[in-house]
């Protein structure tokens, strides 16, 4: 639908950014509620998966897709630039791929969730480290002080998840609005993704601990029944919105090399998914589930790729 009515098709929709609104809104609600299945212990008993598993996965992409753009392009910045976009893989269609087969809770399940959540944490220093491919210079200062102030907001709504947010469902339950109950639940989503967003994470991200801050609360069974429809309304433009930004002219003349760019891609991802779940101990069948559903683009990747267009890393047929 998306291909059909946007702006490369027969052009209903001409401005795509209003889309794309309503369409980060589906990946903010999805996150929410796989957070909200999620808890503060299990994410914790998760850290091997993700810090070991996110960690090779994340630092193996990169390594080989540069060397593998550099043999292309002989250009150090951009093929480095290049490993980061391929590093990345979309949390929207991994998670709702999961969601939907009941996988979530699966032995590969919980591998892909690790290593999407590393990649939340690495847009961060990605996108602080454009600059420096770019030749333009980078202030380690600068750097660090993006990064303390990322933990600093992450550590502060981890916390309120115990202090503050029982605390504030406690009194809106009191009141017996359902009606204030929905606002307040989407009002902490959007929010605390918000809060995060300014200071550099991912909207993704916010909307997850946002869901982790719900999970604790004894009204976590509730806050999911009733975004449901939301999310599921949402998460429909994400998919209508990435059709949008397909331009089907621009492929059918370079089919060959798209074809050969994605089936690259593909194998390349398959190999380091799987490896990074070996890596950390892995039975190889749950190793070939976590390569193969982590083996796409991600969709923070098309806005790395539009900062590194800016900084003149890649140019705009790349693009």
């Amino acid at each position: 639908a998306g291909i059909i009515i946007g702006p490369y098709g027969i052009g209903l929709v001409k401005d795509t950014h209003s889309v794309e609104m309503l369409a980060e809104i589906g990946v903010v609600l999805l996150l929410f509620t796989i957070g909200i299945e999620f808890s503060m212990a299990r994410l914790v008993r998760m850290k091997k998966t993700v810090l070991g598993g996110g960690g090779v996965q994340v630092a193996l992409t990169i390594g080989l897709s540069a060397a593998a753009a550099y043999a292309a392009t002989g250009q150090a910045g951009t093929s480095v630039f290049v490993g980061f976009l391929v590093a990345l893989s979309s949390t929207a269609i991994v998670l709702k791929m999961l969601a939907d087969s009941g996988e979530t809770d699966s032995p590969h399940g919980r591998m892909m969730v690790g290593i999407l959540i590393f990649q939340d944490l690495c847009v961060v220093p990605l996108m602080l480290l454009i600059p420096a491919l770019s030749g333009n210079g980078i202030s380690v200062t600068d750097v660090f002080m993006k990064m303390a102030k990322a933990v600093a907001i992450i550590a502060a709504v981890l916390l309120s998840a115990r202090w503050v947010v029982p605390g504030i469902l406690h009194q809106v339950v009191r009141t017996r609005s359902r009606e204030l109950f929905i606002t307040a639940i989407i009002l902490l989503c959007l929010g605390i993704a918000l809060l995060t967003s300014k200071f550099g994470l991912s909207l993704a991200l916010g909307a997850f601990l946002a869901g982790l801050i719900i999970s604790e609360s004894e009204y976590a069974h509730q806050a999911t029944s009733d975004i449901l429809p939301f999310k599921d309304s949402f998460i429909g433009m994400f998919f209508v919105s990435v059709g949008m930004l397909m331009d089907v002219s621009y492929m059918s003349g370079n089919f060959t090399t798209i074809a050969v760019a994605v089936a690259g891609i593909f194998a390349l991802k398959v190999i380091t998914g799987l490896s990074a779940a070996l890596a950390i101990g892995s039975p190889l069948r749950t190793a070939f589930h976590a390569g193969l559903g982590l083996a796409q683009i991600g969709e923070f990747s098309f806005v790395l790729a539009v900062a590194g267009k800016a900084y003149g890393l890649i140019t705009g047929d790349f693009y």
